[in-house]
């Protein structure tokens, strides 16, 4: 009878624990359905005023108080906004471009301003953060808005910024990573690439892009960067060909410049075009909140 006993509880132990877990996995759907229903119902930011806009940023802080829900819930509102190349600015000087907007976004901007929506309940906020992301201390520790004070280079923010912290030898062992020896914004012909009277001898290590697979994205964070290597931009002293959201360790949410609005898109598929890899390699770095 003991055995038969031990037998039954044994069962009874297992049939609990599966109960349990489909409980709660029917509660993270409904979950989840619910946010993305509440999403879907807001007008589409591209659409709105500054003033209309900033009505819902206090809404985002208080659904989603996780940092990294935040970003994920963002990204999915910005889903559709029409892609516009080099489109911040300091709206003064060189680039008469506003300093932050919602209705246009290239890869860069899409990043930087989901960054600056995700920890401001306001636009003034979100003005004040965007300045914090996208333009370097001057020698007194000031942040004063220019062309010449941007992190123009995505590589240069990655490895310096404390905002997006660079975790790609964190995800890949050592010999899946490959390290590009570069002196950043300098050609081949020893001019700049940008007049910004700024180099940056940089070693920078990435992960080619055939060594990308399930595993290695199930090791990073639910909500991430990403960026993406081009061997050919080299030569120009860039490293960085585009850059996006990684989402749910598989979707990508990006502007692109093929589609002309930002969009959501599964990350492995999106790789490879006709079959060949659309890049050379990959970086990814962590978002730090605050």
């Amino acid at each position: 009878m003991l055995p038969t006993l031990k037998k039954h509880q044994k069962n009874i132990f297992y049939m609990n624990k599966i109960y349990l877990i489909s409980i709660f996995f029917y509660f993270g759907c409904q979950v989840s359905s619910n946010t993305d229903k509440w999403i879907n119902s807001l007008p589409k930011p591209a659409n709105l005023t500054n003033e209309e806009f900033e009505v819902y940023l206090p809404q985002f802080q208080y659904k989603f108080p996780n940092y990294y829900d935040r970003i994920k819930a963002i990204n999915k509102w910005r889903l559709n906004t029409p892609y516009g190349l080099f489109c911040l600015g300091e709206e003064r000087g060189i680039d008469k471009d506003p300093l932050i907007r919602h209705d246009s976004s290239d890869c860069t901007v899409h990043i930087l301003t989901t960054m600056a929506f995700a920890e401001s309940s306001s636009y003034l906020e979100a003005r004040n953060m965007i300045k914090k992301i996208h333009y370097k201390q001057n020698g007194k520790g000031v942040r004063n808005p220019s062309f010449n004070s941007r992190w123009h280079f995505t590589s240069d923010r990655i490895l310096h910024h404390p905002k997006t912290i660079d975790i790609t030898s964190k995800v890949a062992n050592a010999e899946s990573l490959e390290t590009l020896d570069i002196e950043l914004n300098k050609k081949e012909n020893g001019d700049e690439f940008l007049d910004l009277n700024w180099t940056s001898k940089e070693l920078i290590q990435f992960i080619p892009i055939e060594k990308i697979n399930r595993g290695l994205l199930e090791k990073l964070p639910k909500s991430c960067g990403v960026a993406f290597v081009k061997r050919d931009y080299f030569k120009l002293g860039i490293v960085i060909a585009h850059e996006g959201f990684l989402i749910d360790n598989s979707r990508l949410f990006h502007a692109s410049s093929e589609m002309g609005k930002t969009v959501e898109v599964d990350f492995l598929s999106y790789m490879k075009i006709n079959k060949k890899y659309r890049f050379d390699g990959v970086m990814f770095y962590r978002l730090v909140e605050g």
